[in-house]
């Protein structure tokens, strides 16, 4: 029997932050399709979307925020 996997792009939170992630991997998916993502990839994450292959990211909620140069000023 013949193992069918899929590359996908799982988008993600990890637990402990509001960052959002992603990461491109292969994983093995069932009969119907979907794909089977292993506990050990999930822990400490919430999953907010599996894309169909290798997605480009352009931008993510907070990469703004991030990117902001704040001035501080004494007074």
């Amino acid at each position: 029997m013949t193992v069918l996997q899929r590359k996908v792009t799982i988008i993600y939170y990890q637990n402990d932050g509001l960052e959002l992630h992603h990461k491109v991997k292969i994983f093995d998916q069932n009969s119907e399709g979907r794909v089977i993502i292993p506990q050990d990839f999930k822990k400490d994450k919430s999953i907010i979307a599996v894309c169909d292959g290798e997605v480009e990211i352009l931008n993510k909620v907070g990469d703004r925020i991030l990117s902001v140069n704040y001035m501080v000023t004494s007074q």
